[in-house]
């Protein structure tokens, strides 16, 4: 395994390159979204096949879960998101898998763009829509997408077998 440079092992810069390209994604997606296409004014607008951009603000957690339309639930949210962020951040800084550097970078990415979200806006631009496939209703953003493949990707290096002597 390559030395750590700066703390940081080759997973780890792996996993905060990919949570900076993540969350400069979203947020320049979620521009575009809200200013570019002003899509707030127009509410949907289809793209192609059953994709369609629907706008939506998530004031719960993901893919609207546990609505809250409380200021300290928004607060609440926005702080839990950044300390996940964070201790996945610490984590990362050791991680010594490729793929774990992956998923951690895609959810860091991804939490950190949606709570930038909430403490702008009070709750999460939403506008991915593909409902009409009828088989997932909800509408999500680039953030969330991140989250979801993170999630996936650091299950499937949990189950990975480790072919290295323990101790």
């Amino acid at each position: 395994m390559a030395e750590p440079v700066m703390g940081l092992t080759p997973a780890g810069r792996l996993a905060f390159g990919l949570a900076a390209a993540v969350l400069a994604v979203d947020q320049a997606v979620k521009a575009w979204i809200l200013y570019g296409l002003d899509l707030p004014s127009r509410f949907s607008l289809p793209v192609f096949g059953p994709l369609r951009f629907t706008m939506v603000w998530n004031e719960g957690v993901s893919f609207g879960f546990l609505q809250a339309r409380h200021d300290l639930v928004r607060w609440g949210l926005t702080l839990f998101a950044l300390a996940v962020a964070v201790a996945l951040a610490a984590w990362a800084r050791k991680a010594d898998r490729r793929l774990l550097g992956v998923s951690l970078g895609l959810i860091i990415g991804g939490a950190v763009g949606n709570a930038i979200d909430r403490a702008r806006f009070g709750a999460v631009a939403d506008f991915i829509d593909v409902s009409a496939l009828g088989f997932f209703p909800w509408v999500f953003n680039v953030a969330d997408s991140a989250i979801t493949i993170g999630v996936i990707l650091m299950l499937a290096d949990s189950f990975r077998r480790d072919d290295r002597p323990a101790g």
